[in-house]
């Protein structure tokens, strides 16, 4: 006999268990299917293992610099590779069980084991559970997985994807990373960090291709200083491997031997084809199809998260899920503009942005000015050594509107929510306070820079 509920979440990552615990908050009764571990790739092999890697290194990197400081540290600074994966185990496991703890704390029922819908308002779990599900409304929130090239496909121990790389045994001697991306550039921040001899090979003009091209060109200029090196324009025909090491094969000739072979182009969205099938499904590519309210094709069932492909973000995810439970409860909602959700790298500088950037406003025929402002003009940033970087704010002439921020820097991941408040905004920025001294005082000057009134900026340059 089949367990019955109002609704059926397959899919334990941000989006699903994010949509779960609001349908029950709703008084909904909600089922959660979940084949791996709770909290899905962000929380287990994304989000928060890299960035706990990431915050190893970056004290690592402080300790290196204390003379910088004036301080004077004895003895040799130098990573432990296996305590740094073990703090990061560590905090990755208290993290599940603690959304797992919070997800059955409102009610949610947990199934682990594999979900498909073998028709509308039907799921089949099989695996470390087996049971049938009736709901009303099943919401599908099936995630992503790393774009695996033919070419040169992951063997998962020479030829890696990101989650190998957050979890090797040893630090390699050498890295090729095949991508410029967010996960590329963070991957390649964490290893060079720890001694790794990392090459980023890039097939595109610049690092972060979504990004303006000056985000590239500075974040390539500080990672030459992190003795990482980067090439751009560069494509890969093949790699072969052999022994310990591995031969990255460029186009034009050129080769590069390596230890290990990252492969960091991106994810893909999956959802599997019996569900697809079962359902009728309208597909976008692998990405699950759904319009503004998440809704799929089919009556019933709604889609989150990296299945839909849209923004590929843990917080993406959530703001879809918000959306999809307010529906699958009776509620009637949409998703908004897309580009207001923050983007945001952890690298070494940070990079944040928010709105449209310079590039999608002159593919969107938009005529704007952009005020500057270098974080090398902050007293706390250099006060912290940390003043690499500029923010800058761009604004619409037609109507005077700010339509988007991009920041890269220290600590810009923290300000770019903040910023989110500039977009659409109109508001006398001479009217707003900063405290001083600090970092943030960076979006002041960028944001009346904009406007040609920044107290620190020449005439002249104006």
């Amino acid at each position: 006999m089949a367990d019955m509920f109002d609704v059926v979440v397959i899919g334990g990552g941000p989006g699903g268990y994010a949509a779960a615990i609001r349908c029950a908050q709703k008084g909904a009764s909600v089922a959660l299917v979940e084949k791996k571990a709770m909290g899905g790739t962000c929380l287990n092999v994304g989000c928060i293992p890299s960035k706990s890697l990431l915050a190893s290194v970056h004290f690592l990197t402080q300790a290196r610099h204390a003379n910088l400081m004036g301080l004077e540290v004895q003895g040799t600074i130098k990573p432990n590779w296996t305590k740094m994966i073990g703090r990061k185990d560590a905090i990755v496991a208290g993290f599940t069980q603690g959304v797992t703890g919070l997800v059955r704390s409102n009610g949610i029922k947990i199934f682990n084991g594999t979900g498909v819908a073998t028709a509308p308002g039907k799921v089949a779990v099989s695996g470390q559970d087996t049971a049938e599900l009736e709901c009303k409304t099943i919401i599908l929130a099936t995630g992503s997985e790393p774009i695996n090239i033919p070419a040169f496909p992951f063997d998962y121990k020479t030829i890696i994807s990101s989650a190998e790389a957050l979890s090797l045994p040893a630090i390699p001697a050498s890295m090729v990373i095949i991508g410029g991306g967010v996960i590329g550039c963070e991957m390649a921040c964490i290893y060079a960090g720890v001694g790794c001899k990392v090459t980023i090979v890039e097939a595109l003009s610049q690092l972060l291709p979504a990004d303006d091209e000056w985000v590239g060109t500075l974040l390539a200029r500080e990672f030459k200083k992190l003795g990482i090196t980067v090439m751009l324009d560069c494509k890969v025909n093949a790699v072969q491997t052999g022994g310990d090491q591995a031969t990255v094969e460029l186009e034009g000739g050129q080769s590069i031997v390596a230890e290990k072979v990252l492969v960091a182009v991106g994810r893909s969205a999956c959802c599997d084809d019996q569900t697809v099938g079962n359902l009728g499904l309208e597909m976008r590519g692998r990405a699950i199809a759904v319009d503004k309210t998440m809704q799929t094709s089919a009556a019933g069932v709604y889609a989150v998260g990296d299945a839909v492909g849209t923004t590929y973000l843990a917080h993406g995810a959530f703001q879809e899920a918000e959306v999809a439970a307010q529906n699958a409860t009776g509620g009637s909602q949409e998703m908004g503009d897309y580009s207001l959700i923050p983007r945001a790298v952890y690298s070494f500088p940070e990079v944040a942005s928010v709105g449209l950037n310079e590039r999608a406003c002159a593919a969107k025929g938009i005529d704007v000015v952009v005020g500057k402002a270098p974080f090398r003009s902050n007293g706390r940033s250099v006060a912290h050594n940390e003043a690499a970087g500029e923010i800058r704010v761009i604004r619409s002439r037609a109507d005077n509107t700010i339509v988007g921020v991009t920041m890269v820097g220290a600590t810009v991941t923290e300000l770019i929510a903040a910023a989110r408040a500039l977009i659409g905004s109109t508001e006398k920025i001479e009217d707003v306070c900063f405290a001083h001294p600090t970092v943030s005082e960076v979006v002041k000057e960028a944001w009346e820079d904009a406007y040609g009134i920044s107290l620190h900026v020449p005439p002249s340059k104006r």
